[in-house]
């Protein structure tokens, strides 16, 4: 029988939930890196028992780990991110100029095709590439060296490279999103990048309606439907048919339009999943009700999943990098809280259960299907 496993990232260290096709019993094996920041763990898509974590601390900086046995052991691999070109520089809120820092990994993505090929996005926001299973690391240069790159901010939470997606149609062809830059594409490997924020609007910059500065909370697709992409902005949930060429908002009948993670289920391309917080002030569920969102016809028609959730004084959040689903014929979806909560939903989502608790805030949460 197929199984599933749950590469989840907290602020204490990672854990590896495992469970049988069912996914009704659940072994939690962790904490590894005990104390440690892990921003992100996912694994190759080519060999899952290749895994990589990104391990921070604000006191000894930023480690990459690298697992060949999913998870049972881990090493630290190349840590030297090389840059290319003249450090840049850009405009900090106060309007001096800032140098380019590095500060931690925020999101790993393994290649679709090479087990050795992953990628790396980082604070300050730039994109990596190492061919050497971690071994070693190259910026793809073009990216921060974007016309529009002194226009970047940073987020609330840093100016972080935090989601990278690659078509798995077009190999050419990745999405990144920058918080507060947008979403940018390559049609080239990552040698050059445009912007593909047209029909964003953000009451909070100068230009509401400007080709760069929206804050980008995460972007998804389907893997057999790369041309149709799905956002969650800092507010609005929006949709692209054409690559990011253009968006339209499809938040619908949302209780706010206010979240971090955003997911396509993995069978059903009209199929997706947010979390509803109530806003950017107070990031915690509207009521504190603990309520998934699903459309099942691509936005704008939005149903609440409850079943096996607290609708009661729950004050949790859920990032962006904390939501994903599994490949089994029966799609399973999970999520991760800020409380610690690890949820997991069999049957796309009308029930969940909580697969662990107490951990440390989640930060991540990824799936791999095993045979």
């Amino acid at each position: 029988m197929s199984g599933v496993r749950v590469l989840v990232g907290t602020k204490k260290g990672a854990f590896v939930l495992t469970s049988d096709g069912k996914r009704e019993q659940w072994k939690i094996d962790g904490p590894h890196f005990a104390g440690w920041e892990i921003y992100h763990v996912k694994g190759s898509p080519v060999d899952p028992n290749r895994l990589f974590a990104s391990q921070s601390s604000g006191w000894f900086g930023q480690l990459i780990q690298r697992s060949d046995d999913g998870g049972a052991t881990w090493n630290p691999v190349g840590n030297e991110f090389t840059y290319e070109g003249v450090p840049g520089t850009h405009m900090w809120y106060d309007g001096t100029q800032h140098p380019w820092e590095f500060k931690r990994v925020w999101h790993l993505e393994p290649s679709l095709t090479d087990p050795n090929t992953v990628y790396a996005g980082v604070e300050d926001a730039a994109l990596f590439r190492s061919d050497d299973a971690g071994g070693t690391w190259q910026e793809l240069a073009g990216l921060r060296g974007h016309e529009t790159g002194p226009k970047w901010q940073p987020g609330a939470g840093g100016m972080c490279l935090h989601t990278i997606l690659l078509d798995p149609i077009d190999p050419q062809r990745i999405f990144i999103a920058i918080s507060a830059a947008g979403a940018l594409r390559s049609d080239d490997a990552g040698k050059t990048w445009k912007p593909i924020n047209k029909g964003l609007s953000s009451q909070y910059i100068p230009d509401p309606n400007a080709e760069i500065g929206h804050c980008v909370h995460r972007i998804d697709m389907h893997p057999s439907r790369p041309n149709v992409l799905f956002m969650q902005k800092h507010w609005d949930v929006m949709r692209s048919d054409d690559s990011g060429d253009s968006w339209r908002e499809v938040s619908g009948n949302l209780p706010t339009d206010f979240g971090f993670p955003i997911q396509v289920h993995a069978h059903e391309p009209e199929t997706v999943y947010v979390v509803p917080i109530k806003s950017d002030a107070e990031h915690f569920p509207p009521e504190g009700k603990l309520r998934v969102y699903r459309s099942r016809t691509g936005g704008n028609e939005w149903e609440a999943l409850t079943n096996g959730l607290p609708q009661s004084y729950c004050y949790v959040n859920v990032l962006r990098d904390a939501m994903a689903v599994d490949n089994l014929d029966e799609c399973g979806v999970y999520f991760g809280t800020t409380g610690g909560q690890v949820y997991a939903s069999a049957n796309s989502g009308d029930t969940w259960m909580p697969i662990a608790r107490d951990l440390p805030a989640v930060y991540s949460v990824e799936v791999q299907t095993l045979a």
